[in-house]
């Protein structure tokens, strides 16, 4: 079986932190989002990594060490890109094998062992189902129309759901599934959703449902994103780190090299501080601040600060700041 991780997408919603950054690889705590993916479904197969070409150099380090293949569209914008859909289709052919295809921001607690034998059981096209318990949580997803444990009907971002049931972007694709697939590409069907390819190929095959139980985090905005970091960060503070003996850290926290926390500072907790960043006489919790950002008297709180950035005297919260910023009381 091969393993397709797609990562190609923009990630407007993240917008500006997501114009310099690829979302799969923002951290969730010491690991990044594509990590927690990697690990569970490196035991399959070959991996391949579908992404863009704004963000090749970044994945490439992130292979490193990792039996991993990129495969990169020669796109830059959001408005160059290909799409799910047809970026899949041309990861398909060079591919061999069944492909067991993941998105590269879901991050979830349970093992695909289930998922895959039961792939094996059915011999046909079957796609990860979790059930998020809100009607009006569905409306952000894709639902499903079941009988029995087939598939039957794909609704994308349905207006009046029937179900709790939402699809996770978790696929297993047959081999023989790739014409069909080539099909819809080549028909100019809408090409940046795979619900949208799941629901035309439920009309012409066996499309089977497996749900899901344990947690999942589709990473699709800061709140879902910081949600996630709530769950998966675990605690580490670096040796070249400097704590002020007075600051007070309230774990679980994330804390890189070359950090400074001065004075009276609270970090955390869930709390993520980057590769040099000062922080002095500061109160940050449920918040993400990358490399070489500055923050003195001021609060963050379920915010996500960019690179380089300085916040002063202020209370931030439910934010998100791009790089290079200087935001400070008047």
């Amino acid at each position: 079986m091969d393993v397709v991780i797609m990562a190609g997408g923009y990630a407007t919603r993240l917008w500006p932190v997501t114009m310099t950054k690829a979302k799969p690889l923002l951290p969730v705590g010491k690991d990044t989002i594509i990590d927690h993916v990697y690990r569970k479904v490196r035991k399959f197969g070959k991996v391949y990594v579908s992404t863009n070409k704004r963000f090749e150099e970044d994945f490439k380090r992130w292979a490193e060490c990792k039996d991993v293949e990129l495969i990169v569209e020669n796109t830059t914008r959001e408005e160059e890109k290909l799409g799910a859909v047809r970026a899949l289709a041309e990861v398909s052919k060079i591919l061999k094998d069944d492909m067991l295809v993941v998105a590269g921001d879901n991050i979830f607690s349970f093992e695909l062992d289930g998922f895959v034998n039961y792939y094996r059981e059915k011999g046909s096209c079957v796609v990860g189902l979790y059930d998020v318990g809100d009607l009006e949580l569905v409306k952000r997803y894709s639902s499903v129309e079941m009988e029995g444990d087939r598939i039957v009907r794909f609704y994308e971002k349905p207006k009046e759901p029937r179900s709790s049931l939402v699809g996770i972007a978790l696929y297993i694709l047959p081999k023989d599934v790739k014409d069909l697939l080539q099909d819809y590409v080549s028909s100019n069907m809408h090409s940046d959703n795979l619900g949208s390819f799941i629901s035309w190929l439920c009309e012409r095959t066996d499309v089977y449902g497996y749900t899901f139980s344990g947690l999942w985090y589709d990473v699709g905005n800061a709140d879902s994103y910081l949600e996630a970091l709530r769950f998966y960060i675990e605690h580490y503070v670096d040796e070249k780190a400097e704590i002020d003996r007075y600051a007070k850290i309230i774990p679980p926290v994330v804390i890189e090299r070359g950090a400074v926390v001065r004075g009276r500072s609270i970090v955390g907790p869930y709390a993520y501080v980057g590769e040099n960043c000062i922080v002095e006489n500061a109160d940050i919790s449920e918040s993400v601040i990358f490399r070489k950002s500055v923050i003195r008297n001021a609060k963050v709180f379920r915010s996500i600060i960019d690179e380089d950035c300085e916040i002063r005297g202020i209370d931030l919260s439910n934010s998100i700041i791009g790089m290079h910023a200087k935001i400070q009381r008047g």
